[in-house]
């Protein structure tokens, strides 16, 4: 097959500018309502690929995203989600952005052209046999992303990526490849828009899944989250008291002094 780069093909709709904002906002939204479908579509890559991450992590791996503009942006944020709501280190989960922290705020120039750099990145963070490492391109075409996953292939690294265009070099070079096609962007081009979501949806679908294979939640609650503000402390000690059937002062007396709900609940001895 030949690649279409789907996420650049001209809108289906035209003139934006004479359209009312009523139906900006309904036109937007209805070509939103496309991409959870079309994430239904990947699950079967996904779950092959989350599997490789669980595998690795439960054996001392540490799992890095990969992207350059917004698609770096994307994992940079479901990485830095990690450790506030399950509890792991900050290593565990990382995020590299091409042109380094600068460009998580404003595009850097070049950055994402380049066909070294992506490895460097990867070999200042440690990067190991270990390890799983995600690309994270919409057009599947960058050659930052690409060029990085080439050299973890040649290193015994394994590979993965989330992109929105079938068949694309991208997705040729990693191992476990998710290709979620959201088609043309209500805004030609403007991949920030289905292809970003379809791509936040897949991280939170990776990330969440592999927290829970990993055991960092119980029942359905983040026992494991930091407790860095009021309103989660306050959820905390809620947990406790559902769980212990202890009264509030209690919960939360517990919770404080073991910093988090599972070690709370572990040591509560009943006196």
């Amino acid at each position: 097959m030949d690649f279409i780069k789907t996420t650049e093909q001209d809108s289906k709709y035209n003139h934006l500018e004479k359209m009312t904002l009523n139906e900006l906002l309904v036109n937007i939204n209805n070509e939103d309502h496309l991409v959870p479908q079309a994430v239904k579509k990947a699950i079967p890559q996904i779950e092959k690929l989350t599997k490789q991450i669980v595998n690795r992590l439960k054996n001392g791996g540490k799992l890095f995203y990969m992207g350059a503009g917004t698609s770096g942006r994307l994992g940079v944020l479901d990485a830095s989600e990690c450790p506030p709501t399950f509890g792991v280190s900050s290593d565990l989960v990382f995020g590299i952005i091409a042109g380094g922290e600068k460009a998580i705020r404003q595009a850097v120039e070049n950055a994402e052209d380049s066909k070294t750099q992506g490895w460097i990145d990867l070999q200042n963070h440690n990067v190991s046999k270990k390890d799983v490492v995600i690309g994270i391109a919409a057009s599947g075409t960058t050659p930052y992303v690409i060029s990085a996953l080439e050299k973890c292939n040649q290193n015994n690294i394994i590979t993965g990526c989330i992109t929105c265009n079938e068949s694309s070099p991208l997705a040729k070079t990693a191992q476990f490849p998710i290709e979620v096609t959201v088609e043309s962007e209500f805004l030609t081009g403007s991949s920030r828009m289905k292809a970003g979501t379809a791509q936040k949806l897949v991280l939170n679908m990776i990330s969440t899944s592999t927290m829970i294979q990993l055991g960092k939640v119980k029942g359905n609650k983040m026992v494991d989250m930091q407790l860095s503000n009021s309103k989660l402390i306050k959820r905390g000690t809620q947990m406790i008291v559902n769980e212990l059937n202890i009264s509030d002062s209690e919960a939360k007396t517990l919770l404080l002094k073991f910093k988090n709900v599972r070690n709370a609940i572990e040591n509560y001895n009943g006196n």
